[in-house]
C-alpha cells in the first residue's frame, strides 16, 4: 500500500476504531482479569476475517499472513488490553461504568489502533512482504507482566517473530505527533520492601528502646549514596522511597518501622549489584544500631531497550506519512513497561503517540482519574503501524 492509500484506509475504519476504543473504555477490566475485552476483540477480529486464538488465559493472538507464507518468520505488533483501579473523573459521555476500575493509561487506545490496523492488513495481505502477528496482551500494569506471561506461553514462536513494534499514549505530546528514542529508552522497575525491626517503648525513655524510626531514617539517607557513589554516572538509576511507616505516637516509639521504595535503572549487570548492595547496606545500618531488618526486593519488568536499526526504520515511515514537523525525539525516562520483555528477547520500537489536545482538556497525565485523549490521535497510530509493515 502507499501512503496516500494508508491514509484513506485509515479514514475509512476511523469511526469503527473509536467505536471499538469508547465500548472497551467503558469495560475496563483489571490486569489478568481481561475476559469480556478479549472475548470482544476475538468477536471484532473474526468479523473482519481473521482467526484470534486465546493465550495466557486472557491474551489473544491472530497472524495475517499472503497465501503461502503462514509459517514464514513474522512481524509483530502489540497492543495491551488492562485497566487500572483508579475511580474515573474525565467526564466523557463514555466514561467507565465499573466503579474504580478505569483506562487511565491508554490501553483502551491501543488495542483500538490494532484493532483497525488488523482490518486494514487483512483487506491487503496480498500484499504483505511476510506474515504480521497481532498481540493483545494481558496484565501490562501488574507483575509479573503479560508480556512475561505470553513470551513463556510461546507468543514469539509459531511463526517466529524477529521483530516487534509497540505504541503508548503520551498526553505530553500534541495529538497528530509521535516521537522515538533509540536505544536505551525507559528503565527496569523493582519494588523494595524493608521491615525494621526494634524496640519500642517510651518517647522519653530513649536509652531503652532500640527506635526503629530512627534506624528507618538512617537507611532511606545512607541508601542514597548506593546510586551517587557506587552506580557509574553513566548508567541512568534513581531509588526513592514513598512509604514510611512507623505507628507510635507523640510519646511512644514503636517496635517495628516499614519502608516501600522502588529501584529503578538501565544497566542489567548493574541492577542485580545494586540489589545486593541494598540488602547488605540496610542490614549493617540496622546491626550497627542495634536492631534488624527484613528486606524484600521484587524483582519487576526489565529496561526497555528500542533496537537502533528498526526504530530508525519505523521514524522515517514516521517522517514520510506524517510530516517531518510530526516526528519528534525524544529522553530516556526512568518509568518501566513490561514491553521490555519483547526487547530482550528480539529486536524491538515502542514509541509515543501523542494524545493532548487543550481544547478538549486532553491534558491529564496517564494514571490519572481525569485522563483523556484526544482520539483524532488515533489516525497517527495506525498510520505509523501501517506504513512499516507495509513497507519493510
Amino acid at each position: 500500500m502507499t501512503n496516500q492509500e494508508i491514509k484513506q484506509a485509515v479514514e475509512n475504519v476511523f469511526d469503527e476504531v473509536v467505536t471499538a476504543r469508547r465500548h472497551i473504555h467503558q469495560h475496563p477490566e483489571l490486569s489478568f482479569e481481561e475476559y469480556e475485552t478479549a472475548a470482544y476483540v476475538k468477536e471484532k477480529l473474526t468479523a473482519a476475517g481473521i482467526q484470534p486464538v486465546s493465550i495466557g488465559r486472557t491474551g489473544v493472538v491472530a497472524v495475517i499472513a499472503p497465501e503461502g507464507m503462514e509459517n514464514e518468520p513474522c512481524l509483530a505488533l502489540r497492543a495491551d488490553l488492562d485497566a487500572l483501579p483508579i475511580h474515573e473523573q474525565s467526564g466523557e459521555s463514555f466514561s467507565s461504568g465499573k466503579p474504580g476500575v478505569m483506562h487511565a493509561c491508554g490501553h483502551d487506545v491501543h488495542t483500538a489502533v490494532l484493532l483497525g490496523v488488523a482490518k486494514i492488513v487483512q483487506e491487503n495481505k496480498e500484499q504483505l512482504r511476510r506474515p504480521v502477528k497481532f498481540i493483545f496482551q494481558p496484565g501490562e500494569e501488574k507483575l509479573p507482566g503479560g508480556a512475561s506471561v505470553l513470551i513463556e506461553e510461546g507468543v514469539l514462536e509459531n511463526p517466529r517473530v524477529t521483530e516487534i513494534l509497540g505504541l503508548h499514549v503520551f498526553p505530553e505530546l500534541e495529538q497528530g505527533k509521535v516521537g522515538f528514542k533509540p536505544g536505551m529508552y525507559m528503565a527496569s522497575c523493582d519494588e523494595i520492601f524493608i521491615t525494621v525491626k526494634g524496640k519500642g517503648g517510651h518517647g522519653a525513655m530513649p536509652h531503652q528502646v532500640i527506635d526503629p524510626v530512627l534506624i528507618g531514617s538512617s537507611i532511606v539517607v545512607q541508601l542514597q549514596q548506593i546510586v551517587s557513589r557506587s552506580c557509574d554516572p553513566k548508567i541512568p538509576c534513581v531509588l526513592s522511597f514513598g512509604h514510611f511507616e512507623a505507628l507510635g505516637a507523640t510519646n511512644v516509639i514503636p517496635d517495628q518501622a516499614f519502608l516501600k521504595g522502588t529501584f529503578r535503572t538501565m544497566n542489567e549487570e548493574w541492577r542485580s549489584k545494586a540489589h545486593e548492595l541494598i540488602r547488605k547496606q540496610a542490614d549493617f545500618i540496622a546491626r550497627s544500631m542495634g536492631g534488624e531488618v527484613d528486606v524484600v526486593i521484587d524483582k519487576g519488568y526489565p529496561f526497555l531497550e528500542n533496537n537502533e536499526e528498526i526504530t530508525g526504520q519505523v521514524k522515517k515511515c514516521a517522517t514520510e506519512i506524517l510530516g517531518e514537523v510530526n516526528v519528534v525525539d525524544l529522553p530516556i525516562r526512568l518509568t518501566a513497561e513490561d514491553f521490555s520483555y519483547y526487547s530482550q528477547e528480539v529486536p524491538a520500537c515502542f514509541f509515543r503517540m501523542g494524545t493532548r489536545n487543550e481544547a478538549v482538556n486532553a491534558i491529564f497525565g496517564v494514571h490519572n482519574s481525569k485522563f483523556k485523549v484526544e482520539e483524532e490521535a488515533l489516525k497517527s497510530g495506525m498510520a505509523v503501524f501501517l506504513s512499516y509493515v507495509f513497507t519493510k
